[in-house]
């Protein structure tokens, strides 16, 4: 830990262990905090992250909107910079970082610049069966990792849709472990995976639907993705982690659509009564739901 941090860093894993090699390097940057242009959204604009932003500001059923500054999202953070990893940690407030990547990720990623510094607390999630097998971003295709493709009732649902069902299916445990860590957090919580879309898209989304946060603004925060596609592919295809997997693969073509968490929601509605009703299958109970709303709302 670097002298005078004045904090004792903290990573809590779902699962098997991690190993650390060495950090991959970064390149210099600066971060600035803007709104996009709908108002909507609050980008954060790391150099070293490409889809980083702030859910506060959506609008609750009820009136209101999310707070900001308590939830947050990205893809992957090794490139952060020391001058990202100040504003995240200083000035923002970063206390909790929610990690949903493999075990296998990490052991290839190595320790990144947030487990550098030692202020905030890592918390590892992975929302896939941990057998060994290498990442998990390549949703829009057959997964080689997968063990079958889900329920025959699933079938028919796009292979996003099942990915995402496989994330609820298959690791209940991580997910209501990610909400908890958001909701008990007394600083920001950053939700982050690979590319900050269907694991960390997941993730949020239960977050916000338990929150109360309008359908129409949870499936607009999935898709703003969408905005920074190709910065994020780009990033990914550069890596040695994930670059094998997406070669040849066009930007679009991982493009999120709004019917894919359109659907997921719908799914969660019929079987479930909703996100809230799923969550409480799952042990995510009564206190969790008020803590989580109360640090949302």
């Amino acid at each position: 830990m670097p002298a005078g941090s004045g904090m004792r860093r903290r990573i809590i894993m779902s699962g098997a262990r991690a190993a650390v090699p060495p950090a991959a390097s970064r390149q210099a940057a600066s971060l600035v905090v803007v709104g996009s242009v709908d108002g909507g959204r609050r980008w954060l604009d790391l150099e070293g992250a490409a889809n980083a932003r702030d859910v506060g500001g959506l609008p609750l059923d009820g009136g209101g909107a999310t707070r900001a500054g308590v939830l947050l999202r990205a893809d992957n953070l090794q490139g952060l910079t020391g001058r990202d990893v100040e504003r995240l940690v200083h000035d923002l407030g970063l206390e909790v970082v929610v990690d949903l990547r493999t075990v296998v990720e990490v052991e290839l990623e190595g320790p990144g610049p947030l487990v550098a510094d030692g202020r905030v607390d890592i918390r590892h999630r992975s929302l896939y069966p941990e057998h060994g097998q290498r990442t998990d971003v390549d949703v829009d295709a057959v997964l080689p990792w997968a063990q079958d493709d889900g329920p025959d009732h699933d079938a028919h649902e796009s292979p996003a849709v099942r990915a995402y069902l496989g994330y609820l299916r298959d690791r209940p445990d991580s997910v209501v472990a990610a909400l908890r860590d958001v909701a008990r957090a007394r600083g920001a919580a950053l939700v982050h995976c690979a590319a900050g879309k269907d694991r960390t898209g997941t993730v949020c989304a239960l977050a916000l639907a338990t929150a109360g946060v309008q359908r129409a603004a949870i499936v607009a925060d999935y898709v703003a993705t969408a905005e920074r596609i190709e910065a994020i592919m780009a990033r990914l295809q550069a890596s040695p982690t994930y670059g094998p997997e997406l070669a040849g693969h066009s930007a679009d073509s991982h493009a999120p659509h709004a019917e894919t968490m359109e659907r997921l929601l719908a799914i969660l509605d019929e079987r479930h009564g909703g996100a809230a009703g799923w969550l409480a299958a799952h042990g995510f109970g009564d206190d969790d739901v008020r803590a989580l709303r109360r640090r949302l709302t």
